[in-house]
């Protein structure tokens, strides 16, 4: 079974509506309520969440829920490739586009004009139904987020990044979402007591990743290369990742593949620019290489004067996970990003 619905995640001050669809497939439907759209699935079956474009120029995300649309309702007059939406073991809610203010804009934020409490739709979940409309339109999604067993946030990255997926540190059921996506690369991060500076600064706790794991609902964000374009295979990878993960819920049958990748600590070993200039790495360095502690990454030069202004070096050992490519940086940009190996288990 499938099933969509409209449904208005808050209002722009003219009064048109911000709108996006949801998707339902499989055992539970979507029915409509007083307030708009809800769930209405078995009580004793899986839920799986699956949203996209919380940032809006992160676009091969929803190319994923569209290819995963055409391969549940479509798969019975393709084939049989998977077995269609009637046959999943519980059900697979989605949201192609959560974030429509910044998807028309091709933007990661909201001009300040419309909301400039909070601009990152990423920083205020479970949202604020009074609040501003990043935390209105959070608050309206979290009704469906909040009654899966699961959630997938899809994010892309880009080009100069390696795809991988963020899970919260220390906890199993997170790692095993994590792992049945099958990146090769997982990203561990710290919350809490256990986090560095940085999560305070950035407003970390507003993700939603932390919130649903907060609530006890295993959360994963797999970041697919690329933004801007629909590219097939980061589009394959999450598509792939997603079957993974509704393996592992039980909704389709069968175990995820086995994964032998690496795991990393988040969000340390950035190298920053110490002053703004044109950026040039070093020439045999590729995103994934694995780098030493003290290693040259690359250079900051001044283009009037060709001065150099830096000499870039890794600050740890580990993964180059991230290398700038596009040459014009400003002081305080993320040069490098070194992931820390660790492992867990």
């Amino acid at each position: 079974m499938h099933t969509s619905r409209d449904l208005t995640l808050a209002r722009l001050p003219s009064g048109v509506p911000i709108r996006t669809t949801v998707h339902a497939y499989g055992e539970g439907k979507l029915v409509d309520g007083d307030d708009g759209p809800e769930l209405d699935a078995p009580a004793d079956a899986p839920v799986v969440y699956a949203q996209a474009a919380q940032h809006g120029r992160e676009v091969n995300g929803a190319a994923v829920l569209r290819r995963l649309h055409d391969r549940l309702v479509g798969a019975e007059s393709e084939g049989g490739a998977d077995p269609p939406a009637a046959d999943l073991d519980g059900t697979l809610v989605t949201v192609p586009v959560a974030d429509p203010l910044t998807f028309d804009r091709v933007s990661y934020t909201t001009p300040e004009s419309l909301d400039s409490r909070q601009p990152n739709m990423n920083r205020c979940w479970p949202g604020d139904a009074e609040g501003s409309l990043h935390e209105r339109m959070a608050a309206r999604l979290w009704a469906f987020a909040s009654e899966a067993d699961a959630v997938v946030d899809l994010h892309t990255g880009s080009p100069s990044m390696a795809t991988h997926a963020v899970y919260m540190r220390g906890d199993e059921d997170c790692r095993g979402l994590a792992e049945a996506f099958g990146t090769d690369l997982l990203l561990a991060e710290a919350a809490g007591d256990d986090a560095d500076t940085e999560w305070d600064e950035r407003g970390f706790a507003g993700k939603l990743r932390v919130a649903a794991t907060r609530e006890g609902i295993p959360t994963i964000t797999p970041e697919l290369a690329h933004s801007r374009e629909v590219v097939p295979e980061a589009v394959e990878t999450g598509v792939a990742g997603t079957l993974g993960v509704l393996r592992r819920e039980g909704l389709l049958d069968g175990e995820p593949d086995p994964w032998d990748g690496t795991v990393a600590r988040n969000h340390l070993g950035r190298v920053i620019a110490d002053d703004s200039g044109l950026f040039v790495p070093e020439p045999d360095l590729a995103v994934g290489d694995w780098v030493s502690d003290g290693e040259r990454v690359g250079e900051v030069f001044d283009p009037t004067t060709f001065e150099t202004l830096q000499v870039a070096h890794a600050d740890r050992d580990g993964i180059a996970y991230s290398v700038a490519r596009e040459s014009t940086v400003t002081a305080g940009a993320t040069l490098v990003g070194v992931a820390e190996r660790i492992d867990e288990k």
